[in-house]
């Protein structure tokens, strides 16, 4: 069985281009343009690794990262801001993120940092 990651953004672009390089690194991918979504993926499919955008209209990724380890306390999450915001990434991290991009990011970081962070299904 594969690793699954979800990516939650509310750009359009900025997700298809994450599917993608996930997908042709052998993940199973899912995406979600908000919270609600996000949290009905987490509860049905329970992906290894989240990749999180703070900036999403309607519930912000601190309240998704929130609501996510309500329902998984485990599940590793990498926040993603445009924001230079020091509080909120903080916060995030408090809350249990394990690292932080800001946008735009280096494609090959993100790469890295997920294959460094995503626990492998044997080791759960």
């Amino acid at each position: 069985m594969e690793e699954k990651i979800l990516i939650v953004d509310d750009q359009y672009g900025i997700r298809i281009l994450l599917n993608e390089v996930f997908q042709k690194e052998g993940y199973t991918t899912f995406q979600a343009a908000n919270g609600l979504q996000a949290i009905d993926i987490v509860t049905k499919h329970s992906p290894d690794l989240v990749l999180l955008d703070m900036k999403i209209p309607g519930m912000d990724g601190i309240e998704i990262l929130k609501k996510l380890k309500e329902i998984d306390s485990d599940i590793r999450v990498i926040i993603m801001t445009a924001y230079g915001e020091l509080d909120m990434i903080q916060e995030a991290k408090d809350l249990g993120a394990i690292t932080h991009f800001a946008k735009p990011f280096d494609i090959d970081e993100i790469r890295e940092a997920v294959k460094k962070h995503i626990v492998p299904l044997e080791s759960k």
